[in-house]
Protein backbone atom coordinates (compact mmCIF):
# COMPACT_ATOMS: atom_id res chain seq x y z
CA UNK A 1 0.00 0.00 0.00
CA UNK A 2 1.50 3.14 -1.33
CA UNK A 3 1.22 5.87 1.54
CA UNK A 4 2.36 9.05 -0.28
CA UNK A 5 5.59 10.56 -1.68
CA UNK A 6 8.51 12.49 -0.34
CA UNK A 7 9.99 15.02 -2.75
CA UNK A 8 13.38 16.10 -1.94
CA UNK A 9 15.32 19.30 -3.71
CA UNK A 10 18.08 21.45 -3.17
CA UNK A 11 17.71 24.97 -2.89
CA UNK A 12 18.50 27.45 -6.09
CA UNK A 13 22.07 28.77 -7.08
CA UNK A 14 23.01 31.32 -4.33
CA UNK A 15 25.30 34.03 -4.84
CA UNK A 16 28.28 32.00 -2.66
CA UNK A 17 27.57 28.76 -5.10
CA UNK A 18 28.20 30.98 -7.82
CA UNK A 19 31.36 32.84 -6.08
CA UNK A 20 32.81 29.34 -4.74
CA UNK A 21 32.30 30.58 -0.84
CA UNK A 22 32.10 28.45 2.21
CA UNK A 23 28.22 29.49 2.66
CA UNK A 24 27.21 26.70 5.11
CA UNK A 25 24.82 28.86 7.35
CA UNK A 26 25.52 31.77 5.41
CA UNK A 27 22.28 33.14 4.41
CA UNK A 28 23.14 33.81 0.89
CA UNK A 29 20.37 34.92 -1.18
CA UNK A 30 19.64 33.35 -5.15
CA UNK A 31 21.36 34.33 -7.28
CA UNK A 32 18.98 35.09 -10.61
CA UNK A 33 19.91 32.16 -12.24
CA UNK A 34 19.23 30.62 -8.74
CA UNK A 35 15.91 32.27 -9.13
CA UNK A 36 15.20 30.35 -12.72
CA UNK A 37 16.17 27.00 -10.63
CA UNK A 38 13.25 27.78 -8.37
CA UNK A 39 10.77 27.94 -10.97
CA UNK A 40 11.75 25.10 -12.74
CA UNK A 41 11.65 23.03 -9.98
CA UNK A 42 7.98 24.21 -9.55
CA UNK A 43 6.78 23.67 -13.07
CA UNK A 44 8.45 19.96 -12.29
CA UNK A 45 6.34 19.47 -8.84
CA UNK A 46 2.90 21.31 -9.68
CA UNK A 47 0.86 18.57 -10.23
CA UNK A 48 2.50 16.23 -7.08
CA UNK A 49 -0.23 17.46 -4.65
CA UNK A 50 2.21 18.77 -1.76
CA UNK A 51 0.16 18.50 1.57
CA UNK A 52 3.60 19.32 4.21
CA UNK A 53 6.97 21.21 3.16
CA UNK A 54 9.90 21.06 4.98
CA UNK A 55 12.78 24.22 5.06
CA UNK A 56 15.51 25.79 7.40
CA UNK A 57 15.00 29.37 8.22
CA UNK A 58 17.87 30.09 5.56
CA UNK A 59 16.72 32.58 2.77
CA UNK A 60 17.73 30.68 0.12
CA UNK A 61 15.82 27.48 1.13
CA UNK A 62 12.85 29.22 2.13
CA UNK A 63 12.70 31.42 -1.30
CA UNK A 64 12.96 27.92 -3.46
CA UNK A 65 10.03 26.65 -1.62
CA UNK A 66 8.00 30.04 -1.87
CA UNK A 67 8.34 29.58 -5.66
CA UNK A 68 7.27 25.70 -5.63
CA UNK A 69 4.14 26.15 -3.48
CA UNK A 70 2.79 28.88 -5.99
CA UNK A 71 0.86 25.38 -7.43
CA UNK A 72 0.51 24.10 -3.87
CA UNK A 73 -1.60 26.76 -1.83
CA UNK A 74 -2.93 24.60 0.63
CA UNK A 75 0.85 22.95 2.07
CA UNK A 76 1.99 23.31 5.58
CA UNK A 77 5.17 25.16 6.04
CA UNK A 78 7.47 23.85 8.89
CA UNK A 79 10.76 25.17 9.59
CA UNK A 80 12.65 22.81 10.81
CA UNK A 81 17.07 23.15 10.87
CA UNK A 82 17.93 19.71 10.75
CA UNK A 83 17.39 19.98 6.94
CA UNK A 84 19.82 23.06 6.79
CA UNK A 85 23.03 23.10 5.35
CA UNK A 86 26.62 21.81 6.81
CA UNK A 87 28.33 24.20 9.51
CA UNK A 88 31.32 25.06 7.82
CA UNK A 89 32.36 26.55 11.14
CA UNK A 90 35.91 29.26 10.76
CA UNK A 91 35.39 28.49 7.04
CA UNK A 92 32.24 30.30 6.29
CA UNK A 93 32.10 33.05 4.46
CA UNK A 94 35.82 32.45 2.82
CA UNK A 95 36.20 31.28 -0.80
CA UNK A 96 37.29 27.84 -1.70
CA UNK A 97 40.10 29.22 -3.94
CA UNK A 98 41.94 31.05 -1.46
CA UNK A 99 41.72 28.14 0.85
CA UNK A 100 43.65 25.93 -1.94
CA UNK A 101 46.05 29.04 -1.85
CA UNK A 102 46.60 28.55 1.27
CA UNK A 103 46.39 25.15 2.65
CA UNK A 104 46.36 22.97 -0.58
CA UNK A 105 43.72 21.05 -2.48
CA UNK A 106 44.76 18.16 -0.50
CA UNK A 107 43.23 20.00 2.81
CA UNK A 108 40.51 21.32 0.74
CA UNK A 109 39.08 17.96 0.09
CA UNK A 110 39.31 17.07 3.76
CA UNK A 111 37.06 19.77 4.99
CA UNK A 112 35.17 20.24 1.59
CA UNK A 113 33.87 16.89 1.00
CA UNK A 114 35.84 14.32 4.52
CA UNK A 115 32.72 12.24 6.25
CA UNK A 116 33.99 12.60 9.52
CA UNK A 117 36.13 15.63 9.16
CA UNK A 118 34.74 18.22 11.16
CA UNK A 119 36.27 21.94 10.47
CA UNK A 120 37.11 24.57 13.41
CA UNK A 121 33.80 25.39 14.93
CA UNK A 122 31.99 23.62 12.17
CA UNK A 123 30.07 20.17 11.63
CA UNK A 124 31.21 17.00 9.71
CA UNK A 125 29.32 15.22 6.80
CA UNK A 126 28.96 12.59 9.46
CA UNK A 127 27.65 15.53 12.33
CA UNK A 128 25.04 16.35 9.19
CA UNK A 129 23.61 12.98 8.42
CA UNK A 130 22.83 12.00 11.93
CA UNK A 131 19.96 15.04 12.40
CA UNK A 132 18.76 14.12 8.53
CA UNK A 133 18.04 10.66 9.65
CA UNK A 134 16.66 11.36 12.48
CA UNK A 135 14.47 14.08 10.34
CA UNK A 136 13.77 11.61 7.83
CA UNK A 137 12.55 8.76 10.20
CA UNK A 138 10.13 11.24 11.46
CA UNK A 139 8.89 12.11 7.81
CA UNK A 140 8.42 8.84 6.94
CA UNK A 141 5.81 8.34 10.08
CA UNK A 142 4.04 11.44 9.17
CA UNK A 143 3.37 10.71 5.32
CA UNK A 144 2.31 7.13 7.00
CA UNK A 145 0.35 8.55 9.56
CA UNK A 146 -1.21 11.28 7.11
CA UNK A 147 -0.49 9.52 3.78
CA UNK A 148 0.09 12.50 1.92
CA UNK A 149 2.61 13.68 -0.44
CA UNK A 150 5.81 16.30 1.09
CA UNK A 151 8.57 18.39 -0.11
CA UNK A 152 11.95 19.00 1.67
CA UNK A 153 14.42 21.58 0.59
CA UNK A 154 18.24 21.29 1.60
CA UNK A 155 21.07 22.35 1.67
CA UNK A 156 23.60 20.25 -0.63
CA UNK A 157 25.14 18.38 2.27
CA UNK A 158 21.58 17.55 3.85
CA UNK A 159 20.33 16.66 0.30
CA UNK A 160 23.03 14.05 -0.08
CA UNK A 161 22.61 12.48 3.73
CA UNK A 162 18.73 12.44 2.80
CA UNK A 163 19.61 10.75 -0.69
CA UNK A 164 21.59 8.06 1.49
CA UNK A 165 18.91 7.83 3.81
CA UNK A 166 16.23 6.64 1.48
CA UNK A 167 18.39 4.92 -1.09
CA UNK A 168 20.13 2.76 1.37
CA UNK A 169 23.65 4.26 0.13
CA UNK A 170 26.63 3.71 1.56
CA UNK A 171 29.30 6.55 2.76
CA UNK A 172 31.33 6.35 -0.44
CA UNK A 173 28.25 6.30 -2.54
CA UNK A 174 26.63 9.27 -0.69
CA UNK A 175 30.25 11.23 -1.06
CA UNK A 176 30.04 11.12 -4.52
CA UNK A 177 26.61 12.93 -4.93
CA UNK A 178 26.00 15.75 -6.68
CA UNK A 179 22.78 17.78 -6.15
CA UNK A 180 21.53 19.39 -9.07
CA UNK A 181 19.75 22.81 -8.41
CA UNK A 182 16.89 21.95 -10.41
CA UNK A 183 15.73 18.38 -10.37
CA UNK A 184 14.11 16.28 -7.16
CA UNK A 185 14.11 12.83 -6.10
CA UNK A 186 11.09 10.92 -5.38
CA UNK A 187 10.70 8.78 -2.85
CA UNK A 188 7.95 6.33 -2.45
CA UNK A 189 6.69 5.63 1.36
CA UNK A 190 4.48 2.51 1.79
CA UNK A 191 5.01 -0.83 -0.16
Amino acid sequence: MIHGYVYVFRHGQTFDNKNGVFSGWRDSVLTPAGEKNARTLAQKLKNKSIIFAFTSHLTRMRHTLREVLRFHPQAVVVEDDRVIERCYGDLQGHTHAKFIANYGKREYDKYHRGYGVVPPHGESIQMVEKRVFGFAQEVEKLVKERRCNVAVVCGNNSMRALRRYFEKLTVAQMMKLENPYDQYFEYQIGG
